[in-house]
């Protein structure tokens, strides 16, 4: 049943589907091909930029930005293509993503 509609993170997304790992082996060996973070550091990201308190920026663009770590900000307005990040904005995320690349 679901009990919440909170976009998450591959690294993030991976302690709910282990708990029928027998299942999604398909699943969980994709999510580890592509993610280059654990859980841990995913949820460090994510309060990171909480903190920021952007107006801007939602959940999804979040859990996209956990997922992709964009290196610079033209990589970072991939992410945000419905909303438009002044220089700083963008900057300060860049500065949170680089500390756990």
């Amino acid at each position: 049943m679901i009990n919440e509609n909170t976009p998450l993170s591959m690294a993030e997304a991976l302690d709910y589907i282990k708990d029928a790992e027998e299942e999604n082996t398909d699943i969980i060996g994709f999510i580890k091909k592509f993610d280059e973070l654990k859980k841990g550091q995913a949820k460090e990201i994510r309060e990171k930029i909480n903190e920021l308190k952007l107006i801007k920026v939602k959940q999804e663009h979040i859990a996209k930005i956990i997922d992709l770590l964009p290196e610079n900000n033209m990589d970072l307005n991939k992410i945000f293509e419905d909303v438009s990040l002044d220089e700083d904005e963008a900057n300060k995320i860049i500065t949170i993503v680089k500390q756990y690349k």
